[in-house]
C-alpha cells in the first residue's frame, strides 16, 4: 500500500512521523520540542520565524497525529495525483500558512480585548518578561503555570480570567498539520465532489460536496462558540480551508489539467 502513495504525500507522512518520533525520544531526555518547533503568537518572546513552517510537523498527542496522517493519506494521495506535485505542495504549505495567519489574526483581537480588561498596566508591560519557555524547562503546561504565578507575584496581583488568558496567549504554541490538511480536504471536495465519504457517527454515506461543507460549518460553529476547555485551533482549520478553496478556484479558472 505504501508504494502506491504518491511522492509528496509519502514524504510528508515520513517527515511528520520523524518529527512525532523525535518529540517523544527527546521528550524522554527532558527536551520539549513543542517549545522549539510550535508556532507562538508573533508578539511573544517565544516566537521564531521558522515556526511558521515547523509547527506544521508537530502534533499534540498520538490521536492528533494519527487522525491528521490518516486524512493526509486518504485525501492527499488523490489530490496530489490530480494536481501534480508542484501545485500540490504549494497547496499544502500555503494552506498551512493561511491557518497560521487566521489563527493569529483572531488571537490578536482576543489578546487586545484581554489587555483592555487588565487594570494593572505592569502586567501588560511585563508579560513577555515572564512568558519565556525553555526547551529544557519541562512540560509546557508546568512551565506556563510556574511562569504565570511568578508573573502575578512580581506584580503583586491575583489571577483573573483576563490576565490568565492574556498570559496564555503569549505562552501556548500552535502545533499540527491540520490547517494544511483542511486545505487538502477542501481541494478534494472541489475536485471530486461526487466521491462517497462515510460519516463515523452516524455511519451515513455522503458525497464529498455535502460532507466537506457540513464539516466546515461545524468548524465555524465551534470556532465562534469558543467553548471553555476546547483546545482545538478551529480558526486555523478554517484558514487552511479558505486558502485551499481560493487556490483551487484560481487553478480551475486558469485551466486545471
Amino acid at each position: 500500500m505504501f508504494q502506491n502513495i504518491p511522492t509528496i504525500t509519502k514524504n510528508l507522512l515520513i517527515i511528520n512521523a520523524l518529527f512525532f518520533l523525535a518529540k517523544f525520544v527527546f521528550g524522554a531526555t527532558g527536551y520539549n520540542l513543542d517549545v522549539f518547533f510550535g508556532a507562538f503568537y508573533p508578539e511573544s518572546v517565544n516566537f521564531k520565524s521558522y515556526q511558521i513552517i515547523s509547527h506544521m510537523f508537530m502534533h499534540g498527542d498520538t490521536m492528533h497525529f494519527f487522525f491528521n496522517m490518516f486524512a493526509l493519506w486518504m485525501f492527499g494521495s488523490a489530490v496530489e495525483k490530480a494536481l501534480g506535485e508542484k501545485r500540490y505542495i504549494i497547496l499544502y504549505f500555503v494552506a498551512g500558512l493561511g491557518a497560521f495567519v487566521l489563527f493569529n489574526l483572531t488571537n490578536y483581537f482576543s489578546i487586545n480585548e484581554f489587555k483592555a480588561a487588565v487594570t494593572n498596566q505592569g502586567l501588560i508591560d511585563s508579560v513577555n518578561q515572564f512568558a519565556k519557555l525553555e526547551v529544557l524547562g519541562g512540560s509546557t503546561s508546568d512551565q506556563i503555570n510556574n511562569n504565570f504565578n511568578t508573573w502575578l507575584q512580581a506584580n503583586n496581583t491575583v489571577p483573573t480570567d483576563a490576565n490568565q488568558e492574556l498570559f496564555l496567549g503569549y505562552s501556548i504554541p500552535m502545533v499540527g498539520a491540520s490547517g494544511a490538511i483542511f486545505g487538502v480536504l477542501v481541494a478534494f471536495g472541489m475536485m471530486f465532489p461526487n466521491a462517497i465519504l462515510m460519516l463515523i457517527f452516524p455511519p451515513i454515506p455522503l458525497k464529498a460536496k455535502y460532507f466537506i461543507p457540513i464539516y466546515i460549518i461545524i468548524e465555524l460553529y465551534l470556532a465562534v462558540q469558543a467553548h471553555p476547555g476546547d483546545n482545538v485551533a478551529h480558526y486555523a482549520h478554517l484558514g487552511g480551508a479558505l486558502l485551499g478553496f481560493i487556490m483551487i478556484r484560481y487553478w480551475k479558472k486558469t485551466s486545471l489539467n
